[in-house]
């Protein structure tokens, strides 16, 4: 199994203006390129060897291949810069910004980290070993070392209205466990509001899956991209991470998660309704067309739905609500 992503452009292909400032940020030209796969970036994500032997492992994004996917490299260029040292995660090297005629460029420089995405279908063994590391991370950044990030609900505020969205107007192909309980699902931003739920201070780096994380050959876990990171509590990432090992894996991310103090601390009604907000923004954005540049996002995106749903449905029915 191939990590989950988009085509990417091959870095020959990024405009030579933005090609000349990565030379000039990295002091020596790039004379190789060794392409990365997977992600949802349209944009060639490579680790680059300069001719004076150095390396570095560049993203980059433009316009003209997806107009949203440059802020995303902005929103995560500022919060890596935020992030502190002794983290597991890529130092931030440059930030670079170049126009070609009316299109935007934006190309992020970061250290490169010797290790390899994990590999799919996931294993119990490899899922133990990276919940862990992720767990550890966890405990490592609370209280949250990166000033100014916004909170998780502010930051999944857009998320939140996925479900009043669909009880004002229902697709015809909904899930009948949906449908039967639509009037309900539309409260969820106000249930979670009045129980002050989803708070805590935490660094959560909300989109962990295989393609986001790094194993080392020293057995360290790495966490990669943080455009969507926000403060929240520590269970949130092994929550996330453990959907992921199911939908790539089989795997049960109960039995998974058994394992993580920070999830069986938490209040198991929190851990469903944040699966709600989920499924619910997954079953509006899977029926929408293809964003440009992103041909295999809503197939993705309907995997996930489907398999968030049977767990929220499993834990509903064992009271875990």
């Amino acid at each position: 199994m191939v990590l989950p992503g988009s085509p990417r452009l091959p870095y020959d292909r990024l405009p030579a203006g933005l090609r000349t400032a990565v030379d000039a940020a990295l002091g020596s030209p790039v004379v190789a390129v060794s392409p990365r796969t997977g992600g949802f970036s349209p944009g060639p994500a490579t680790v680059v060897t300069c001719a004076d032997g150095s390396r570095a492992f560049v993203k980059a994004v433009g316009t003209p291949l997806n107009p949203d996917t440059p802020d995303l490299l902005r929103s995560e260029a500022q919060i890596s810069a935020a992030l502190p040292a002794g983290l597991p995660v890529p130092r931030l090297r440059a930030h670079l910004e170049v126009r070609d005629g009316d299109d935007e460029w934006v190309a992020l420089l970061f250290d490169v980290i010797e290790g390899a995405n994990p590999e799919l279908p996931w294993t119990a063994g490899t899922a133990t070993r990276v919940l862990a590391g992720v767990a550890a991370f966890g405990v490592a950044a609370t209280p949250c070392p990166a000033p100014g990030l916004p909170s998780l609900i502010d930051r999944m505020t857009r998320e939140l209205t996925a479900w009043p969205l669909l009880h004002a107007a229902p697709p015809a192909d909904l899930d009948p466990w949906e449908t039967e309980r639509l009037a309900e699902l539309a409260t969820l931003p106000d249930r979670l509001a009045s129980r002050g739920a989803l708070t805590g201070d935490s660094l959560v780096h909300l989109d962990l899956r295989a393609d986001n994380l790094l194993l080392t050959p020293a057995g360290e876990v790495v966490l990669l991209d943080w455009a969507w990171a926000a403060r929240g509590p520590a269970w949130v990432d092994p929550v996330l991470l453990a959907l992921d090992m199911a939908v790539h894996g089989g795997l049960d991310p109960a039995a998974l998660l058994a394992g993580v103090p920070a999830v069986t601390a938490a209040d198991p009604a929190d851990v469903t309704d944040l699966l709600l907000v989920l499924v619910g923004m997954w079953a509006v954005t899977m029926r929408r067309p293809a964003p440009p540049g992103l041909p295999t996002l809503r197939a993705f995106q309907r995997r996930f739905h489907d398999v968030a749903l049977a767990w929220v449905v499993q834990r509903t029915a064992a009271g875990l609500a």
